[in-house]
């Protein structure tokens, strides 16, 4: 987690002290991106801080946890990180290409359009098997990640955002419908419609089945399998 320095008043922008082999940069940047932070949000009960963006799918879940601590929280009570906010006004540091001193909250615009940081990129070694192989890559493996919305034909919908996409955009919709993410599983049978589909995605589909599932087991084994390891996290 970024270590927050002391607050920091108003006024000219102005280089923090930092420890030796330190980043300033590091420090005022996102757990979850790993960047500078963008319009950062708080979270009150844990005080642990994230780009607004990258806090975002969290807050979309019946029951949030910290992404860096695992603490429950209230999504109600996320606010804007304002001191944050105005030490990234504050601080410099130098550019990770051209080492230019760019004041934090501009520092993501600069490495964007840094000609340096794209030529670091450009001549990151390209990832190469550390043994070759001549086993084929399968080609029938279905997409578990992304899924149609059986109502309205939507895609590249993630299973959160399905959830609430159909309880946003179905809710009264009297159709019986497919479930596309059990329809991914091996167990999935392509024929049966949910009487109360709604109801099916709020009280199966709570958590990712890639997460906890072994899909190499059937439906009910991998259910309870998954529930039982999903009570354990902290």
């Amino acid at each position: 987690m970024a270590m927050f320095r002391s607050f920091v008043s108003g006024g000219q922008a102005k280089q923090a002290p930092v420890a030796p082999g330190e980043n300033l940069a590091d420090s005022y940047s996102c757990p979850i991106c790993l960047e500078v932070y963008h319009k950062p949000v708080s979270i009150a009960s844990c005080g642990h801080a994230f780009c607004g963006e990258c806090l975002q799918p969290c807050l979309q879940v019946v029951s949030p946890l910290c992404p860096l601590c695992r603490m429950p929280f209230d999504p109600k009570k996320v606010e804007k990180a304002s001191n944050v906010e105005k030490q990234l006004s504050s601080y410099k540091a130098p550019c990770r290409g051209c080492n230019k001193k760019v004041t934090l909250v501009k520092m993501r615009t600069h490495i964007s359009s840094c000609n340096k940081v794209q030529e670091q990129m450009d001549n990151c070694p390209k990832f190469v098997p550390v043994v070759p192989t001549m086993q084929p890559i399968p080609s029938n493996i279905p997409n578990r990640s992304t899924f149609v919305c059986p109502y309205c034909g939507a895609r590249n919908l993630d299973q959160q955002e399905l959830v609430k996409h159909c309880m946003e955009n179905h809710r009264s919709d009297p159709n019986k419908v497919v479930c596309p993410i059990c329809v991914a599983m091996p167990w999935g049978d392509p024929s049966y419609k949910s009487a109360n589909f709604l109801q099916h995605l709020l009280h199966r589909h709570k958590f990712s089945y890639d997460t906890f599932v072994d899909y190499n087991i059937d439906e009910d084994a991998a259910l309870h399998a998954a529930i039982a390891l999903s009570l354990t996290e902290k």
